[in-house]
């Protein structure tokens, strides 16, 4: 988040579990106008108005988080148009990369178009002190890696944001 703040986005941290959306059962579009829970109307509008996204996930028993999976399948049409961008992270060496690569095809399938740069940071537990700044090796390779990646993501956002302002979207 400082990353990116830092770099003059308006970024704002959406923590699935704070969400709390229920287990799926209808999406945000299968509701009547105004019937939708609260929680989940205030973050569609969210959605619909950010120009990207950074999906931060950990790894799983080698996939997909499901707090995250279940919290972005309640929308469809929300997420359309925008570039994704993946950080993943695990407490060990692989980084969480076999998650990252599982987000690609979900995040694709969803609408979005997933940049090529991707962020790995592990063991996360080496990367951070207690007070969120970057430390050690495992901090520094984040820091040296990170500038490319919110690059490639306002390039990407940038230019979405410039099409859907000149030509509607063909569906």
């Amino acid at each position: 988040m400082r990353g990116l703040r830092a770099g003059g986005d308006d970024a704002e941290l959406i923590d699935a579990r704070a969400i709390d959306l229920p287990m799926l059962d209808r999406m945000f579009k299968e509701y009547a106008p105004g019937e939708a829970p609260p929680k989940m109307a205030e973050l569609a509008a969210k959605i619909r108005a950010a120009d990207g996204f950074v999906f931060v996930t950990g790894e799983y028993n080698w996939g997909v988080q499901p707090g995250l999976k279940n919290l972005t399948d309640h929308f469809l049409e929300e997420w359309f148009w925008r570039p994704a961008a993946i950080a993943s992270y695990s407490a060990g060496r692989l980084m969480g990369v076999r998650a990252n690569l599982a987000w690609h095809p979900i995040l694709s399938e969803m609408g979005m178009v997933v940049i090529s740069s991707s962020l790995a940071v592990g063991p996360i537990g080496q990367a951070f002190d207690a007070e969120g700044a970057t430390t050690g090796p495992v901090g520094d390779a984040l820091d040296a890696s990170f500038p490319r990646f919110a690059d490639d993501l306002r390039w990407w956002a940038d230019a979405a944001k410039t099409q859907r302002a000149t030509r509607q979207p063909p569906y």
